[in-house]
């Protein structure tokens, strides 16, 4: 095993551990992806600390649950206090590199949809709360993600060190509309691009009427996913040719398979909506949420054009299918790319390369798309690859690892020593020193949003087991079970069920434990008291 390798953190965007081939896909294709699964060990039950985008990314670079970074929900910027593991490796002599999608402040440039409960009369006439802690995030220096100061001013860039990231490659939103450094890069290659990004530019396909998807005019070596591929094969030219003895991690984050649905070219048109088996659980479940989804469906007077889930047809979701595997197919072919740089420039033999994604999707499991408040597996279980230099054996470990674990893992490997308050463990089946496996994990999940029939904003806590998952919801009296042996696409809620309650109860327990276990140790004692 060489000493301090390079590393290669692949992230991809919204895309579940089952839309993979090597983890049993029967029609989704993803041959340089299953190369890492192939030569390495996938890990069968990796979950995220958090199912929605900036909470998981936070936990993924800090090592940290979101109740302990700060990041509870989007719209809440990772402080730049945080320690992160890539500023442990740059302190360790570690070149660093972000290319693509950073999440880690706000990206819209909008102000806040809701106001905190609680918060309504103490906000100044900026309309800043005050708050606990004598902080301000309003500054220039989290400012750095945002797509309007981007727009609006053509040497806007991120400020660096940025977390860790020595060199930034930023990738700014979803789709066909993506800014930042990207934006930049499209102006160079195709000037009349504004012409052709968005759904007023599409190509028209009245094949398809699932929301949110449409036929982009931008071509494939234009798109987001391209240029993610490119920047990252530029920088590990430069490593190759200027890097010396020195290390690098470089973190590849692909803006897909996030919605809206909008593969370029071919990839439009490479899985057929009506060869897209539907899920098996479609249509079942009987849960409020469900419920509610379903009825506004029928009703007519659900939202489907933002970030909020909803219930979808069976062509609806078809389609969906269709799409998303199509934009996984283009990242794909992208991780081709990025591996065949590195067997050119022969870093390959001294570079691990991971693989994972910031949290699942729905895509049409009991009819419903996109993510919310449902902690369902495929919405909160996520692919996880790892490869070491030169490759070896494939391996299958099916012990249950957190996303938290990434960061515990990488300084492991790379030699660095964790930093006090890191709340991850090395991945069981990698590393000689390992802690060996979880009985369970842990997410949480903070919303200020009040929708889907609640009628308060919703703080959820989920454990999952190898045979259950039990989700809790407050403040509403409200709570989910599932038996996921006997019932794997999590149909039959045994939440009030009496032949189960010893198992709510045991599992509760088990729930506060990890709770505990899982509360800040820092700030460290500063002395005696």
């Amino acid at each position: 095993m060489s000493a301090r390798p390079n590393i290669v953190l692949i992230v991809t965007d919204q895309q579940r551990a089952d839309h993979l081939s090597c983890a049993g896909n029967t029609v989704l294709q993803t041959p340089n992806i299953d190369r890492l699964a192939g030569e390495g060990t996938r890990f069968d039950n990796c979950y995220v600390a958090n199912p929605i985008c900036a909470p998981n990314r936070a936990s993924i670079l800090t090592g940290r649950m979101p109740s302990a970074h700060g990041v509870r929900s989007n719209g809440i910027p990772l402080s730049l206090d945080a320690r992160t593991f890539v500023a442990e490796l740059q302190n360790a002599g570690y070149a660093t590199a972000l290319v693509g999608k950073g999440h880690l402040q706000n990206i819209t440039g909008l102000d806040r949809e809701f106001i905190p409960e609680g918060a309504e009369d103490l906000m100044d006439d900026q309309k800043r709360i005050r708050e606990a802690f004598d902080r301000d995030m309003y500054g220039d220096e989290y400012q750095s993600e945002n797509i309007l100061r981007w727009r609006a001013d053509p040497d806007h860039r991120v400020r660096t060190p940025y977390y860790g990231f020595d060199h930034v490659d930023l990738a700014i939103w979803h789709g066909d509309m993506v800014g930042g450094d990207y934006e930049h890069w499209l102006d160079e290659r195709c000037p009349d691009h504004r012409a052709l990004r968005g759904q007023l530019n599409a190509e028209p396909d009245d094949r398809y009427s699932v929301p949110q998807a449409w036929r982009t005019r931008i071509p494939e070596e234009f798109h987001p996913s391209a240029f993610v591929a490119e920047k990252s094969i530029d920088y590990l030219r430069v490593r190759a040719s200027e890097g010396g003895d020195s290390p690098f991690f470089l973190q590849v984050s692909f803006p897909d398979p996030h919605h809206p649905f909008t593969p370029p070219g071919k990839y439009w048109d490479m899985y057929d909506p009506d060869a897209m088996p539907l899920p098996a659980s479609f249509g079942q479940g009987d849960t409020p949420i469900l419920r509610h989804m379903r009825e506004t469906r029928a009703a007519g007077t659900d939202f489907r054009l933002g970030q909020m889930p909803f219930a979808v047809s069976d062509r609806e979701a078809r389609e969906a299918i269709a799409l998303t595997y199509g934009m996984i197919s283009m990242i794909d072919d992208q991780v081709g790319r990025i591996l065949a740089c590195l067997e050119e420039t022969g870093q390959i033999d001294n570079t691990v390369i991971i693989f994972t994604s910031d949290h699942g999707e729905m895509m049409g499991d009991h009819g419903i798309l996109l993510k919310g408040p449902l902690h369902y597996r495929n919405s909160i279980r996520v692919p996880l690859l790892w490869r070491e230099p030169g490759g070896g054996e494939p391996a299958v470990v099916e012990e249950m690892v957190s996303s938290i674990d990434i960061s515990a893992t990488i300084l492991a490997r790379a030699g660095v020593r964790p930093y006090y308050g890191i709340q991850g463990r090395v991945m069981p089946g990698l590393l000689d020193d390992g802690p060996g496996s979880r009985d369970a994990v842990l997410v949480e999940d903070d919303r200020e949003r009040v929708y889907l029939n609640f009628d308060r904003p919703q703080r959820i806590r989920t454990i999952v087991t190898r045979k259950h998952r039990m989700t809790v919801f407050r403040p509403m009296a409200y709570g989910e079970l599932f038996d996921l042996e006997a019932d794997p696409d999590e149909n039959v809620n045994l939440w009030d069920d009496p032949a189960s309650q010893h198992v709510r109860q045991a599992l509760t327990e088990q729930l506060l434990n990890l709770m505990i276990d899982t509360t800040d140790w820092t700030p460290a004692m500063t002395g005696r008291a």
